[in-house]
């Protein structure tokens, strides 16, 4: 075993119990104290982790990887709200990319009165929602799928992405963390996000409140670097405040929706 792949095994120990002890996995992986005390440090560097007395603790903060069907059943009224709100800011004619993710998965039924659009995603689910779209010009990015997500990453994609200039970008959100800005727990996804930012006019990001103060591995973008946020009234106010004066354009979709 590689001591990555003993690092990814302490973190899913402390994942499920919520802490883990040094004395525990050294019995369990048979290396010193040292060692696992490194490994601990480590995750606690990333993020993951708070190191006590004898071990460490999760920290509850950081945005794990989830499957995509269990993603899709958190906050879903108000991903619904954000998802209509999004779909508001897209005019006939324009060109976007629509990111993966769970809230911009529920944006496609609200394209249904838009006329000659031109869209790109790297999202399966809703590549197939927006198939029976005639008034939209489908491109879907290539690459290797990551089934959490239901997403294709990869340089092929990457610079397929790169190739073209579009509009609006609908950014997906793991983690919104002021000082961190937009992360996700994939370098893969993050790498292909970033190009996706880079040929945007515009950087939208979609992201229920429960990302606030959440931060994981990768970063895409810096939180002054996005141009609209649509997130629903429950955002702190001190983080909606920020934002603002960063210049940042924030929709509360749950007010703005009849």
């Amino acid at each position: 075993m590689t001591s990555a792949e003993r690092r990814q095994q302490i973190m899913a120990h402390i994942r499920n119990h919520g802490s883990g002890k040094v004395d525990e996995f050294t019995q369990q992986y048979d290396v010193s104290a040292v060692t696992i005390r490194h490994d601990l440090n480590l995750l606690e560097k990333e993020g993951c982790v708070f190191r006590c007395y004898g071990g460490a603790t999760l920290n509850p903060n950081f945005a794990f990887e989830q499957p995509l069907h269990r993603k899709d059943q958190l906050n879903r009224s108000a991903k619904q709200y954000i998802a209509e709100a999004a779909a508001k800011l897209v005019n006939d004619g324009d060109t976007i990319i629509l990111d993966s993710g769970t809230t911009i998965g529920l944006m496609p039924k609200y394209l249904n009165n838009k006329q000659h659009l031109v869209v790109m995603t790297n999202a399966l689910n809703t590549a197939y929602q927006l198939s029976n779209n005639d008034s939209v010009d489908l491109h879907v990015v290539g690459g290797n799928l990551r089934r959490t997500s239901c997403s294709l990453t990869g340089h092929q994609g990457e610079e397929q992405v790169r190739a073209y200039l579009f509009d609006k970008l609908f950014l997906g959100v793991d983690g919104f963390d002021l000082q961190a800005g937009i992360t996700t727990p994939d370098n893969h996804e993050a790498q292909m996000n970033r190009a996706m930012c880079d040929v945007a006019r515009q950087v939208i990001a979609v992201a229920d409140s429960s990302k606030f103060g959440r931060k994981s591995f990768c970063m895409i973008r810096a939180a002054h670097q996005i141009d609209i946020l649509v997130t629903d009234s429950n955002i702190p106010h001190a983080t909606h405040q920020a934002l603002t004066d960063m210049g940042v354009t924030v929709i509360l979709a749950d007010r703005t929706i009849n």
